[in-house]
C-alpha cells in the first residue's frame, strides 16, 4: 500500500494547523458495522442472550484480515509485537499489540497462527498497516494479502465467514451441531468441529466473558453453516445479535478497542506516515469527546493504560521494549469500568425535553459518536485524572457503563469521579454532533471486566 505520488498522512500532518483539530473535525462518525441488521429482534433481549441463553454474532463483515505468509512471518510479528512468542505454534492465537519505540500503542488485533508460515491478523486496520509497512521495508521474506472489511471491500465479499456463539447454552448447542462432545480446545487455541457435515475451525475465547467459540470457514459455506446454527439453536433460546447490541458486549468484558494510534508525531515515524495514504483509517478516523488537548501526544496510550500489561513479554527483543520496561516499573494509569450515576444520566437526557441548552444526545445502547472517543474524567477538585473511552448501556447490568483509563491513585473500586459528557464550545463540526452543552455526570469506579460472570470465566480459563 505504498503511497507513491498520492497524498499521504504525512502530507495531512504537514498541511493542517493542528492534527488534533483535523481529527476532531473529521466527518467520520462511530466505527461502521455493515451487512448485519441493526436488530434482529430487539437490542435489550439480544444483550440478555449472551448472559441467559446463547447469542449468535456475525463477525464476518466489520473486521479487516491481513494474511502474512512466508518463512519470516513469525520473526516479523515477534519483532513488532509486545506479546510473548515463546512456544507459539500453529493452532494457537493471541491478542496482539504493537507499539512505537516510545511504548505507545499503534494498534491491536487477534493473531491467528493458522499453519506453518501462515498467520492472520483480524481486527481494525491500525496493527495490520504497521505490520505490513515493516514487513515490506524491513527485508522480511513474507507476502501479504489484504481482505478488507465489507464497508470498503472492492470485491463485495470476504474470504471467510466468521461467527461467534456465546452464552450459557453455547456449549450444548455446539455439541448438538458437532454430533457429540466437543474436542478439548484450551483458551486462545483453535480446533476443528463439524457442522452440517462441514469441517469448521473454532477458536476458544470469550468476547462477552462467557463460554463459547468463534467459528470460521470458507465464504462459500457461510449460509449453509448459518442455517444449521439457527435451526439447531431454536431449542436453546438462540438470538441473533444485531449491530446495535453487538459492540456493547465489551462494556461487560472490559476490552477497550479505541486507542488513537500513536503515529502522528516523531521524525522516526515520518516514513510510516509517508507510506500511509490520506485515505487510510488513521487519516480519516475521528476524535470525539470532552477531552480537548491540542497536543496529540496527550491522547497516546500504553498497554499498561489499557490493562494489557499482563501480556507484555520481555523475553524477546521487540519495538518499544526499552520504553515499556521503564513504564512497567511504575505504571501511571490503568483500566477501569465506570458506572454512571443514573440520576445524572436521566438529567442529561431530560434536557432534550426542556427549553434551553441541551446535553449531547446519548444514544442507547452505544453512545459513541466518533471513532476514537475521549471524555475527560475529573477528581473532586476538577483535575483531569483520565479518560472515559467507550460508553453504553448494559441491560444485563441495568446501568450506563464506560471503560476508562485512570490514574492508578483513583482506580480502586468505589472511588467517585466525574465524567464530562459532550464536546467543548458547543461541539465540533462532525456531522454526527449536534449543538449541545457539556454536562458533568458522576460515576463510580468498578473493576474491568465489570461483569461478575466475565471475571469468573477469565479466572476459570486462565485468560491472559
Amino acid at each position: 500500500m505504498p503511497a507513491g505520488t498520492h497524498r499521504t498522512l504525512e502530507d495531512i500532518v504537514r498541511s493542517v494547523g493542528n492534527i488534533v483539530d483535523f481529527l476532531r473535525n473529521n466527518p467520520t462518525g462511530a466505527y461502521v458495522f455493515v451487512n448485519v441488521p441493526r436488530e434482529f429482534t430487539n437490542w435489550i433481549e439480544e444483550q440478555e442472550a449472551w448472559r441467559q441463553t446463547v447469542a449468535f454474532f456475525d463477525q464476518t463483515h466489520h473486521m479487516e484480515d491481513l494474511y502474512i505468509r512466508g518463512p519470516d512471518a513469525v520473526r516479523l510479528l515477534a519483532h513488532l509485537g509486545v506479546n510473548r512468542f515463546r512456544n507459539f505454534e500453529p493452532g494457537m492465537a493471541k491478542h496482539y499489540y504493537v507499539c512505537t519505540e516510545r511504548g505507545y500503542i499503534v494498534g491491536d488485533a487477534v493473531l491467528f497462527y493458522l499453519e506453518p508460515e501462515l498467520l492472520q491478523l483480524v481486527g481494525r486496520p491500525m496493527a495490520h498497516n504497521w505490520v505490513q509497512f515493516h514487513g515490506e521495508k524491513g527485508g522480511y521474506r513474507v507476502e501479504f494479502e489484504r481482505d478488507e472489511r465489507s464497508a470498503v471491500n472492492p470485491r463485495g465479499r470476504r474470504k471467510v465467514y466468521r461467527y461467534q456463539l456465546q452464552g450459557p447454552n453455547a456449549i450444548p448447542l455446539l455439541e448438538k451441531l458437532n454430533g457429540g462432545p466437543l474436542p478439548e480446545i484450551p483458551f486462545f487455541h483453535m480446533g476443528w468441529i463439524s457442522i452440517a457435515g462441514r469441517k469448521v475451525r473454532a477458536l476458544h475465547h470469550g468476547m462477552a466473558g462467557v463460554a463459547g467459540l468463534e467459528l470460521f470457514g470458507p465464504w462459500e459455506e457461510r449460509e449453509e453453516i448459518r442455517g444449521a446454527i439457527l435451526e439447531a439453536g431454536r431449542e436453546f433460546g438462540l438470538r441473533q445479535v444485531g449491530t446495535r447490541a453487538y459492540p456493547t458486549n465489551t462494556l461487560e468484558s472490559g476490552w477497550i478497542s479505541t486507542a488513537l494510534p500513536a503515529i502522528y508525531t516523531g521524525e522516526d515515524l515520518r516514513a510510516y506516515r509517508e507510506w500511509l495514504p490520506a485515505t487510510s483509517f488513521e487519516a480519516t478516523g475521528s476524535l470525539g469527546g470532552s477531552f480537548d488537548s491540542r497536543n496529540v501526544e496527550d491522547y497516546y496510550l500504553t498497554p499498561f493504560d489499557l490493562g494489557a500489561g499482563r501480556i507484555v513479554g520481555f523475553d524477546h527483543e521487540f519495538v518499544g521494549r526499552k520504553a515499556l520496561e521503564e513504564m512497567a516499573k511504575e505504571p501511571r494509569r490503568t483500566k477501569v469500568t465506570l458506572v454512571w450515576n443514573p440520576e445524572d444520566v436521566l438529567r442529561a437526557i431530560g434536557t432534550l425535553f426542556q427549553k434551553g441548552p441541551r446535553a449531547k444526545y446519548m444514544e442507547f445502547p452505544l453512545a459513541n459518536y466518533a471513532v476514537w472517543p475521549y471524555d475527560k474524567m475529573l477528581n473532586e477538585h476538577g483535575e483531569v485524572i483520565g479518560f472515559s473511552k467507550y460508553t453504553g448501556y448494559s441491560a444485563n447490568e441495568r446501568a450506563v457503563l464506560s471503560l476508562g483509563v485512570v490514574d492508578v491513585r483513583y482506580s480502586q473500586p468505589g472511588t467517585q469521579v466525574v465524567v464530562v459528557w459532550g464536546e467543548a464550545d458547543g461541539g465540533t463540526r462532525k456531522p454526527a454532533v449536534e449543538r449541545h452543552a457539556q454536562v458533568e455526570i458522576r460515576a463510580t469506579v468498578g473493576p474491568a471486566p465489570y461483569s461478575e460472570a466475565a471475571r469468573q470465566y477469565r479466572a476459570r480459563v486462565g485468560a491472559r
